[in-house]
């Protein structure tokens, strides 16, 4: 275990709201966060119904997809850059206004082409959003108060993947997919109007720093070539297919050549230095497995119900956005620890992690015979632990780094945090379907089908059609199988990334409560 860090220096805080703008500042801020977040997943329950108004494939249709999440990813780690240029409310205001305008011209794209373009714009203005929102939560609030706001802002962020594939199935089913984006417009125009009138005030120091467009060049290169390697892997057999090693070692070496540049420069794009602090690259790290390894659950989840089980988008989607339910109920709780001071910020991540993969096993025990009721319950009771893990671990990373890298900080933790999404959802459909292939072989090995064909021969069915029921019933359980086997090796991620979050030092306290640790 590391040994606790130096006392931090005082924080010296100057209000520059008064508390009731600072609540208006707080829900704007919180309400931004919710609308990009839940902009990464509203869009996947859609695209059959956007590929069937555009007249495309399914493939292409994900394009809607991965458009938004390569922009973003492209431009969340610049947001330190973008803030000591022109100011972090600045940033966030003109990004919001940027998302809005793009929301609008995703909602009235007339072709696949328009929708990808704008779909871009949209991921490169939401980017900033993210972290700009976290760093402003942080220069609007007191120390005091800042751990209540900072819960709310993280629960946005548990609430936007939850929700997102719910209020995308049903406003595509009861109106058009037009306004999984149009939502967005108002709700943008209002937050950056409400932002300029409360956050103008908030000045940050302006560095008139050059452009790294090296290093620029690099982040784009590598980030996009391992984009493409995790969108179209699994359809190549992936490393079975020449284009796909070639892209991961041109991804590969492209990330390394960005370390070494990014270290190296003097004004770097992607500030890399703020790692020296152990603390939150232990921290950073820690989030970033368990997050993947939380967001796996989304993915494989809502497939499984409605492939399997035959569940509808809406009905799939609530049994996983129960887990939110759970979490809002737990959160003041999880907020008052969390801000007290009193409680080491590593057992409550740690408490939120083990009992997340504990939630994890549980969904390890589901098959094919149980009930809507019975799979909420297993996610609803999951939900109780995740406040603990992201509300503490948020404050444990943010407040790991010193305070002129805030900026750096925030935008490294959303970039990991994409990235992680990503990841974990290539690794996880992979190790799905790969599974379920090896299950659903050694089932036809074991089976003896001659009992179940007397039975339905003696229903009329043809030979065709008991081979095909057959089939679908070994079909059903090998994925079923597989989905359990994935929910361990998840709960044995979540595990190890709790036991790597003790390598951090335990955060000393700074004025005001707030953990501080190096």
């Amino acid at each position: 275990m590391a040994e606790p860090a130096a006392p931090h220096p005082v924080e010296d805080f100057v209000p520059i709201l008064s508390p009731r703008q600072q609540w208006l500042a707080g829900f704007v801020l919180a309400l931004s966060n919710f609308m990009v977040v839940l902009d990464l997943t509203i869009a996947n329950v859609s695209v059959p119904h956007i590929a069937g108004n555009l007249g495309i494939s399914l493939d292409q249709g994900t394009w809607i997809i991965t458009s938004y999440a390569v922009a973003e990813a492209v431009c969340v780690p610049l947001t330190g850059w973008l803030a000591s240029r022109f100011g972090s409310a600045r940033v966030f205001i003109i990004a919001m206004g940027g998302f809005g305008l793009f929301s609008l011209l995703c909602g009235i794209a007339p072709t696949l082409g328009v929708l990808v373009a704008a779909r871009i714009g949209q991921g490169l203005f939401g980017a900033p959003l993210m972290p700009m929102s976290q760093t402003l939560m942080v220069l609007v609030f007191p120390p005091e108060r800042r751990g209540k706001f900072m819960a709310l802002w993280a629960m946005t962020t548990l609430m936007g993947p939850a929700l997102g594939p719910i209020l995308g199935g049903w406003i595509s089913d009861n109106w058009s997919w037009h306004w999984i984006f149009l939502i967005n417009v108002p709700i943008a125009l209002g937050a950056a109007i409400a932002a300029g009138v409360l956050l103008a005030k908030i000045r940050t120091p302006i560095v008139r720093a050059p452009i790294d467009k090296v290093g620029l060049g690099l982040l784009v290169f590598w980030i996009a070539c391992l984009q493409i390697v995790l969108d179209t892997g699994r359809d190549h057999d992936w490393f079975a297919d020449t284009r796909i090693v070639l892209l991961s070692l041109a991804s590969a070496v492209g990330f390394v050549v960005f370390v070494i540049w990014e270290l190296t420069e003097e004004h770097p794009v992607v500030d890399l230095r703020i790692f020296r602090h152990v603390g939150f690259s232990s921290s950073v790290f820690t989030m970033t497995i368990g997050y993947g390894a939380f967001f796996s659950g989304n993915v494989v989840i809502p497939q499984w119900l409605q492939a399997v089980q035959g569940y509808s988008a809406q009905n799939s989607g609530l049994v996983t956005a129960s887990a939110a339910v759970a979490a809002l109920i737990i959160a003041p709780l999880a907020a008052k620890l969390n801000g007290s001071g009193k409680v080491d910020l590593r057992l409550l991540v740690g408490f939120g992690l083990v009992w997340i993969a504990f939630t994890t096993l549980l969904r390890a025990t589901w098959s094919t015979e149980g009930t809507m009721l019975s799979y909420t319950e297993t996610v609803f009771l999951q939900g109780f632990g995740m406040p603990f893990f992201f509300i503490s671990i948020t404050t444990m990373v943010m407040n790991s780094v010193d305070p002129e890298e805030t900026a750096s900080g925030a935008g490294l933790q959303a970039f990991l945090r994409t990235m992680a999404t990503a990841i974990s959802t290539s690794l996880v459909l992979t190790y799905w379907s790969n599974t379920q292939r090896v299950v659903h072989n050694e089932m036809a090995d074991t089976l003896n089908p001659a009992a179940a064909e007397s039975t339905l021969r003696g229903l009329g069915i043809g030979t065709e059609g008991i081979s095909a029921y057959l089939n679908g019933l070994v079909d059903q359980q090998a994925i079923t199988v597989a989905l359990d086997s994935t929910s361990v090796v998840a709960a044995l991620c979540l595990l190890a990334s709790a036991a790597v979050l003790w390598i951090a030092p335990k955060p000393e306290m700074r004025q005001g409560g707030i953990p501080m640790g190096h």
